[in-house]
């Protein structure tokens, strides 16, 4: 991740799905879909194409429905490498890496995923490479405003349903760690040195380097760094497949259960506790988030104590060395985090102010957690 691919040239432009001030753009897409839908599956056409309202700062998405005589597709989802000209949150977007995974962890684990249809690796149909899945209807927490927050579903619903999704969530979660084979993820595997979190850690270093790059550095995530080297686990454990971004937000719901587990671009292999680290922080993100306006948020959902005691139950796993995974996870999220601001830089929305860490939605919490004060 320490530099950005070079794209492949291409005689068409970059098929961008929605327009800087977020306005949707996906009638110009129709035909050039259809000219390649046609070349996968004889006679059919792309139609009732859209952009969700919720597409993300990461590959772009794409709605559209199958018109064709043989049933049963339909309704589907096409997930389009971002756009280099457009700031892109990550340095690159390896479509096939994620078609691959969707399909390993289909293959060898009962942890729902969308189905995925085809994969187009040459950039020429829509200026860059995709992929298609059938897409799974339910719902799921929304980031913004987020699902801690008042007048959302999650929020309205009742704890015997928090009860049942959390549950939920996290069986997922040990299920795709356990039934799916590492050695089966080599394609997975983070290049460098050392063990599987050693590389890990490596390669978050490197997409630091590349955030900041010509830019001010964030003495706060160097701190942190550092800190994660006081910390180190005497003993790691043998990694297993971590999804990467294992957070409720990246679930389809039907009901209370999950329907599809999606967003696997940053799925590597790590010991398990990378993921728990994460699940446990990003929930903890958007709870800190709603108690700094005021609100109580949802505070005995997805506690940390709660996940630990429930995956180990399941797995027979107890999750190590805690402090170091969350304080891990919430440096990770401060790096995006600070990409996101610099990219508002960039598009001159806001200016670099004197003390860069501020940059960093939650830096008060990551500041916290090298303290060693955030968990009291």
């Amino acid at each position: 991740m320490a530099t950005a691919p070079r794209p492949r040239t291409t005689n068409l432009p970059h098929a961008r799905l929605r327009s800087r001030g977020g306005t949707p753009i996906p009638e110009h897409l129709t035909h050039r879909l259809t000219a390649w839908l046609d070349t996968r599956l004889p006679g059919a056409r792309a139609v009732d194409v859209t952009v969700p309202a919720s597409n993300g700062l990461s590959s772009e998405t794409l709605l559209f429905a199958v018109d064709h005589p043989q049933p049963p597709l339909r309704a589907c989802v096409l997930r389009l490498a971002a756009d280099p000209a457009a700031y892109t949150v990550f340095p690159e977007y390896d479509m096939t890496r994620q078609y691959r995974t969707l399909r390993l962890v289909a293959e060898h684990s009962d942890v729902p995923v969308p189905r995925v249809l085809w994969l187009e690796e040459d950039p020429e149909p829509l200026g860059a490479p995709f992929f298609v899945m059938e897409r799974v209807e339910g719902r799921v927490p929304p980031d913004v405003m987020p699902y801690t927050y008042e007048g959302n579903w999650l929020h309205a619903a009742t704890d015997a349903e928090r009860e049942e999704l959390e549950a939920a969530s996290i069986g997922l979660l040990a299920r795709l760690h356990d039934q799916v084979p590492v050695k089966e993820a080599e394609f997975l595997s983070l290049p460098g040195p050392g063990d599987a979190l050693r590389r890990h850690v490596t390669a978050q270093r490197a997409y630091y380097a590349w955030v900041v790059d010509g830019l001010a550095r964030s003495p706060l995530i160097e701190t942190a760094f550092d800190h994660l080297e006081e910390l180190w686990p005497d003993d790691p454990g043998t990694p297993v497949l971590n999804w990467g971004d294992a957070r409720i937000g990246n679930i389809v719901y039907d009901g209370f259960r999950p329907a599809a587990v999606l967003d696997w671009e940053m799925a590597a292999p790590a010991p398990r506790e990378v993921d728990l680290g994460w699940t446990v922080y990003l929930h903890r993100f958007f709870q800190d988030l709603t108690a700094s306006t005021g609100q109580p948020g949802l505070p005995e959902f997805l506690r940390r104590d709660r996940i630990e005691a429930r995956y180990a139950e399941l797995t027979g796993h107890t999750p190590r060395d805690m402090d170091f995974y969350t304080l891990y996870a919430c440096l990770r999220h401060a790096i995006v985090m600070l990409r996101i601001a610099y990219r508002q830089v960039h598009f001159g929305e806001v200016a670099v102010p004197a003390d860069p860490d501020t940059l960093i939605l939650h830096h008060g919490s990551l500041r916290a957690m090298v303290q060693g004060s955030y968990w009291d």
